[in-house]
C-alpha cells in the first residue's frame, strides 16, 4: 500500500534507526554549524569541512550545505529584520535553536533557487526535529509569511527611511557600527560604500599560494587554476577541493588571501641597509604568512623566527614553515630577545577581522564595538615592541585584517606620535613593486589598504615602517 503521508513517504526513504537522506544531512549540517557559531564562538570555515567529510556530502550535497551555511550566516541582519514582521514574537522571545532554523529556512526562501514549498517543508521538518511539534507549527506559520514576498518586497519593506546607515545595515546585513565605520575608513561616496558592503556578502574565489622554492604559480595552473591578477606567486581556484592538487596536499602550496601575499612579499622586498639575515614573524599563528616567508628567507639564506603566544597556534605555524625556520611560543609583548635582533619584522596585529567578512561572515556578529578598547591597547603595544626588535636601518610591516581607522592608521600614529626614530615608508609603493599585475586604489600613503569591492581581496592594511636610529 502507498504511504498515506508526506511523512510516510520520508520514513520510506529511510532504514529503520538508518541515516537521515541526503537532503536531510544537508540542512541538519548547516543548521549545526550555525548553532555552534551562535553558542560556542565556532568558526565556519574550521568546523564545517569536518562535519562534511565526517558524514560523506560531496559535490552538490557538499555545495548546497556550504550555501545554506554561509549564506544564513551573512544574511542574519536582514532576515531577523524580516522575522521580525512575520513572527507575532519579539525574536529575543524565540528559543535559540529555534530562531536559527527560522533564519536558515529564510536564506532557503529569500537567498537560494530552493522550491517555496520545498524551503518551507524542510525548515519545518528541522523545526521538529529540534524544537518538537508545536515549534514546528510556528516555524510554518512565519516562514509561510516569508515565502508571500520576495527580498526585494521585504527591503522595502524593512529598511528604515531617513536613515542611510539604518537601511545600510539591514540591506546589506551589516551591524550598524561596523557600517560606519567602513564607511569612515573607506571615505567615498554612497555608490561605493554599497559596493563594498555588498562585496562582503559574496562569495570568495580561493585563492593558492605557492610557497617560494617549494612549487609555482605555474604549477598551480597547469594543474587547473587560473592565473590571480596581482600576486606573482597566486593562483585561483575555480571550484573543486584545494587539496586535489598536489602541491596544496604535499604543503609546497596553500589557500592564502592575494592581500597577504603581497604585505609580505612587499615587507621581503623593501630595501635594506646593512645585513638581512634575521627575520621575525611576531604573531604568526596560523601560519600563512610566516610559510611565505620562510621560502623567501630560505632564498636569500636568512633565518625566519615565527612565534605566536598560545601554542596550539605556534603548532599550527611548524605545518606550514620547512625545518629551517624557528617556531617558538612567546609572547610579543614581552619577547625574550635582544633589542635591535631582527633585520625584518612582521606584525600582523591581532584584530577585529573586519577585513576578512567574505570568508568569516561570523565575526560581524561576534565582534562588538568593545572588541576595539580591548585590542586596541595590545595592538600599540605589540608595535611597540616590534619597532625595538628590529635594528636600526631594518624594516617593520604592522598588519591588520582590518580597515576600521582605530586599528590601522591610529595606532600607528599614536605609537610613532613621540618616536623620531622611526620613518614611514610609502606602502602603496611598496606592494605595487612586488605586484605582478596593475594595482591601484590602494590609498595615497603612505599607508596602503586593500579592498575586497576594489580589488577582490581581504580588506588588508599595511604600514611599512624604517627603525633609523
Amino acid at each position: 500500500m502507498a504511504p498515506r503521508t508526506a511523512r510516510d513517504r520520508r520514513d520510506r526513504n529511510r532504514r529503520p534507526g538508518g541515516p537521515r537522506r541526503p537532503e536531510d544531512l544537508v540542512r541538519r549540517t548547516a543548521y549545526e554549524v550555525v548553532r555552534a557559531v551562535q553558542t560556542r564562538d565556532a568558526y565556519a570555515n574550521l568546523l564545517l569541512p569536518g562535519r562534511l567529510r565526517d558524514r560523506g556530502l560531496t559535490g552538490r550535497d557538499a555545495a548546497l550545505a556550504t550555501e545554506l551555511t554561509y549564506g544564513t550566516l551573512r544574511g542574519r541582519g536582514t532576515y531577523d529584520a524580516i522575522l521580525q514582521v512575520c513572527s507575532d514574537r519579539p525574536l529575543h522571545r524565540i528559543d535559540g535553536p529555534l530562531l536559527d532554523v527560522l533564519r536558515l529556512g529564510v536564506h532557503q526562501l529569500l537567498g537560494t533557487r530552493i522550491p517555496p514549498h520545498a524551503a518551507v517543508g524542510t525548515a519545518v521538518e528541522l523545526a521538529r526535529s529540534v524544537a518538537g511539534p508545536g515549534q514546528a507549527k510556528f516555524a510554518n506559520a512565519v516562514l509561510r509569511k516569508v515565502a508571500t514576498r520576495d527580498l526585494a518586497a521585504w527591503l522595502a519593506i524593512v529598511a528604515p527611511e531617513g536613515d542611510e546607515v539604518g537601511r545600510l545595515s539591514v540591506t546589506h546585513s551589516h551591524p550598524r557600527w561596523i557600517v560606519t565605520a567602513l564607511r569612515d575608513a573607506l571615505g567615498a561616496d554612497r555608490a561605493e560604500i554599497e559596493a563594498l558592503l555588498a562585496a562582503d556578502n559574496e562569495r570568495p574565489r580561493v585563492t593558492l599560494v605557492a610557497r617560494p622554492g617549494r612549487a609555482t604559480a605555474a604549477e598551480l595552473v597547469e594543474a587547473g587554476a587560473e592565473p590571480a591578477p596581482y600576486s606573482p606567486l597566486a593562483a585561483v581556484l575555480p571550484e573543486g577541493d584545494p587539496a586535489a592538487i598536489d602541491a596544496v596536499r604535499d604543503g609546497r602550496a596553500a589557500v592564502q588571501d592575494e592581500a597577504s601575499q603581497l604585505v609580505a612579499l612587499a615587507l621581503a622586498d623593501t630595501p635594506l641597509d646593512g645585513p638581512d639575515a634575521r627575520w621575525l614573524d611576531m604573531c604568526a599563528g596560523p601560519g600563512g604568512k610566516a610559510g611565505l616567508l620562510a621560502g623567501l628567507a630560505a632564498g636569500r639564506d636568512a633565518r625566519l623566527l615565527a612565534c605566536d603566544v598560545q601554542p596550539h597556534r605556534a603548532g599550527l605555524v611548524r605545518r606550514a614553515v620547512d625545518g629551517r625556520t624557528g617556531v617558538a611560543v612567546v609572547d610579543g609583548t614581552a619577547p625574550a630577545w635582544r633589542p635591535g635582533s631582527f633585520d625584518r619584522v612582521l606584525l600582523d596585529a591581532p584584530c577585529t577581522g573586519l577585513g576578512a567578512l567574505r570568508r568569516r561572515p561570523e565575526a560581524r556578529w561576534r565582534r562588538e564595538p568593545s572588541s576595539l578598547a580591548e585590542l586596541g591597547p595590545l595592538q600599540r603595544r605589540l608595535l611597540a615592541s616590534a619597532l625595538e626588535a628590529v635594528r636600526p636601518g631594518g624594516v617593520v610591516a604592522y598588519v591588520t585584517c582590518s580597515p576600521h581607522l582605530a586599528e590601522t592608521r591610529v595606532v600607528v600614529d599614536d605609537v610613532l606620535r613621540d618616536r623620531a626614530d622611526v620613518e614611514r615608508l610609502d606602502s602603496p609603493q611598496a606592494v605595487r613593486r612586488v605586484a605582478a599585475g596593475a594595482l591601484d586604489g590602494l590609498g595615497d600613503g603612505p599607508y596602503a589598504q586593500f579592498w575586497p569591492h576594489r580589488h577582490g581581496t581581504d580588506a588588508m592594511f599595511l604600514a611599512l615602517l624604517r627603525r633609523t636610529a
